[in-house]
């Protein structure tokens, strides 16, 4: 792992600025083969001044981090020159030339955690600040970066271990017979351990919403308006908008953030009997938009509403306020024209798809995660069901396996192939 690796960690083409990144031992030998460090450097600072590329130089800063203060935890140098595809892939040539190797996708942030700079579920969670396309999963991967999440996992391992600890006493002086209290108070903790396991997976219902967004597929009768309503919650006219029954014949899709979550919206053809060929093809997707869909939005404006297939949950929109009086049974009242009700119909569409997020709760929102929280219930469920029946080892067994689930979080027990499969997820550089 001292081999020394070197990347650029900007974006390929123009810009301003371009970072290539020198990791490992001899890392400052390197740079100095590059650049004129004083022979007295200082860590953290930034020096400006000529650095060597290959056949040509140009003018910039480098700076040196000292191990094991570092992000990846040995000796960094840094060049920050100026952008260009050119400029940047030239210095890293002449890096590789005097003896880096190329680093490999997420091989920084590998390496970072394998020095103990960071979890594992730190390093998904850097993953997701970086690919985030809405604010919630921004927030979401900062609290997992910021080791939220680890501190939450090891603070239940800890439990875990000391209720390890109290049953190993009576399996090593089996003479001398837990009381019924403490017997009592050991499947207590046990539970209690459960509980906290429990809420964190069953936080992933919504936490998957805000990693992979929320599905709306807007649905109704022709000229219901639907297409004004896909308009108005966008604010900007996405759809084509007529009078003619029958205008919207396949889906339009548009994306839309409300409190942060991402919502990929699809307005879909009027759904009637007696349709023509294509527009029974445009039908027939709406069927399937409205199947897959998360949210439905079922839109009238006479209080008759087309069927809806699909297991999301449905709101029945009354459109035309503004020049219709509602009727019949509706859950909200608009008019796509004015914009009345829209922003309440947001509101409604954001409770329906994640209910009220709390920007203080921990939202588990990696399936790796969801998944070793569940193996870690399961076996305190097995340990709680056979505590009156089963003797201590074996119950220790259970609590054993649930800790080591819960260890593949933070990467504690995680095997190779996992903490690979993390770090293939990010880009060279990184």
């Amino acid at each position: 792992m001292d081999t020394c690796i070197a990347a650029v960690c900007t974006p390929a083409g123009r810009g301003g600025i371009a970072v290539i990144r020198i990791s490992g031992e001899g890392a400052l030998v390197i740079g100095r083969g590059m650049f004129a460090f004083p022979s007295d450097v200082e860590p953290n600072y930034m020096y400006p001044g000529t650095i060597h590329g290959d056949g040509f130089t140009d003018y910039g800063y480098a700076v040196y981090f000292k191990a094991p203060k570092s992000f990846t935890g040995e000796d960094i140098v840094e060049f920050h020159c100026h952008g260009g595809q050119q400029i940047a892939s030239g210095i890293l040539a002449k890096a590789v030339s005097l003896g880096c190797r190329p680093a490999d996708k997420g091989e920084y942030t590998k390496r970072a955690f394998l020095n103990g700079k960071l979890s594992l579920s730190s390093a998904e969670g850097m993953a997701d600040m970086i690919n985030a396309e809405s604010l919630a999963l921004l927030r979401a991967g900062r609290a997992m970066q910021s080791e939220k999440l680890a501190k939450e996992i090891i603070s239940v391992q800890d439990e875990l271990k000391d209720i390890l600890a109290r049953i190993a006493v009576e399996i090593d002086y089996p003479e001398e017979d837990a009381t019924g209290d403490e017997l009592g108070g050991i499947q207590a903790s046990i539970r209690d351990v459960y509980d906290k396991v429990s809420v964190l997976a069953s936080s992933y219902t919504c936490g998957r919403k805000i990693k992979e967004g929320v599905s709306v597929a807007i649905c109704g009768a022709p000229n219901a308006g639907k297409s004004s309503i896909l308009n108005a919650l966008l604010g900007y006219d996405r759809a084509i908008v007529s009078s003619i029954a029958g205008t919207t014949r396949d889906t339009v899709d548009a994306r839309l953030q409300i409190d942060g979550i991402l919502y990929s919206l699809t307005d879909t053809a009027g759904i009637r009997k007696g349709a023509g060929e294509i527009e029974s093809i445009g039908i027939d997707r709406a069927y399937g938009a409205a199947q897959e869909a998360d949210v439905i939005l079922s839109i009238t404006d006479n209080g008759t509403y087309a069927d809806t297939p699909g297991t999301g949950t449905v709101i029945h929109v009354f459109n035309k306020t503004d020049i219709i009086t509602p009727a019949g049974d509706y859950d909200i009242a608009v008019s796509a024209k004015t914009g009345e009700g829209i922003e309440d119909l947001k509101a409604m569409i954001s409770h329906a798809a994640v209910g009220e997020l709390s920007s203080s709760k921990l939202y588990i929102i990696e399936e790796r995660h969801k998944h070793a929280l569940d193996t870690a219930a399961e076996s305190l469920h097995s340990c709680l069901s056979n505590f009156n029946d089963f003797s201590a080892d074996i119950l220790a067994v259970d609590l054993r396996e649930a800790w080591e689930a819960l260890g593949e979080i933070t990467g504690e027990t995680a095997s190779e192939e996992i903490v690979s499969r993390v770090f293939e997820k990010f880009c060279v550089g990184k």
